[in-house]
């Protein structure tokens, strides 16, 4: 297909020069008509004609044969090949139409293996709640156990697994296709804050865990999903728990830097490990010990970068801070 388009781009410029020259010759002729000096003027430019013709073949050879590439390994990527690259080659555009493809096809090979890995991640989360729950009703209907709010129990608690995992991948795909609803309002940061810790004090204290908010009452206002910026604080408080053994301490605190609110979620808990810290938000990466499904953070990544904020993890031998950014709401 490439020697084809090659072949055919530079036949068409032969041609349209060629008519050029005849066309040339014929005007020559008719010019010079009877003139002493015609002889001349007719070969030289008709040589000077064939040796543009030349040049500008050469040239659109060299402009047709990168982009007939570009074709042909379009094509490859068509058929599910994500591996295909063409080399970046020829005139400055066309090593511009040559990189932007190799970037599409690592983009699309990069969002394949994370299809797969997503779809294998789900299987082996769904997996377990399914066997418990079949498990526990082959049982009763066998008759092995009695069906009273001990044995049903067990399989009720595993549905609510299913269903908060479907929700959270819910929230997952829509925010990452740019199609999650935003209720934007005008938000005083501290309420946020005494919203989440709030809901986790009891939580907490049956934990033995110091749970303490800082920072002024005078922050700026921010422009947010309320409902959403909580989640991200309740899905950091939650794994700030997880991790905080008895008599440590959480600290959430919040303080205004230029244009923006930074919030910080500090626990005193075992602390991430330097290998594993680039990966924290990574979906269903999580710790041996961690009895969630590992979503959590990816959630909370996913919506403060829906609200045009900033996230990271900071941890050291012992204790982890997540602190995230949110852009102080305009002023009228």
């Amino acid at each position: 297909m490439r020697r084809h388009f090659v072949r055919k781009f530079v036949v068409v410029l032969a041609l349209f020069f060629a008519a050029i020259v005849g066309l040339s010759a014929l005007i020559g002729g008719l010019v010079f008509r009877g003139h002493e000096h015609r002889g001349p003027f007719i070969p030289i430019g008709i040589v000077l004609v064939v040796l543009a013709i030349i040049l500008i073949a050469r040239a659109g050879r060299g402009f047709a044969s990168p982009v007939a590439e570009v074709m042909e390994a379009a094509d490859r990527v068509a058929a599910g090949d994500y591996e295909t690259r063409v080399q970046e080659r020829g005139p400055r555009e066309v090593q511009r139409l040559s990189r932007a493809f190799n970037e599409m096809a690592e983009r699309l090979g990069t969002n394949e293996t994370r299809r797969r890995q997503l779809l294998a991640d789900v299987t082996h989360e769904l997996r377990t709640p399914l066997s418990v729950i079949q498990a526990n009703l082959e049982a009763l209907i066998d008759g092995l156990y009695p069906i009273d709010d001990a044995h049903l129990r067990p399989v009720l608690d595993e549905t609510k697994v299913m269903a908060r995992l479907l929700d959270d991948l819910q929230t997952l795909s829509t925010a990452e296709a740019g199609v999650l609803t935003l209720h934007r309002e005008p938000t005083d940061p501290r309420q946020l804050i005494d919203t989440a810790v709030h809901a986790f004090t009891a939580q907490a204290e049956e934990a033995g865990v110091r749970l303490e908010t800082r920072g002024g009452d005078s922050l700026p206002e921010i422009d947010v999903d309320r409902l959403r910026i909580g989640e991200v604080l309740s899905n950091l408080l939650s794994n700030a728990l997880r991790h905080t053994p008895a008599g440590g301490g959480i600290v959430v605190e919040a303080q205004s830097t230029e244009d923006r609110v930074e919030f910080s979620i500090s626990d005193t808990g075992t602390g991430i490990t330097q290998e594993h810290l680039p990966h924290v938000f990574d979906r269903f990466s999580r710790s041996p010990d961690s009895p969630g499904a590992g979503l959590g953070l990816t959630i909370a990544k996913t919506l403060v970068e829906a609200h045009g904020g900033r996230i990271r993890a900071e941890s050291g031998p012992a204790g982890t801070s997540f602190v995230f950014t949110l852009r102080v709401r305009a002023k009228d």
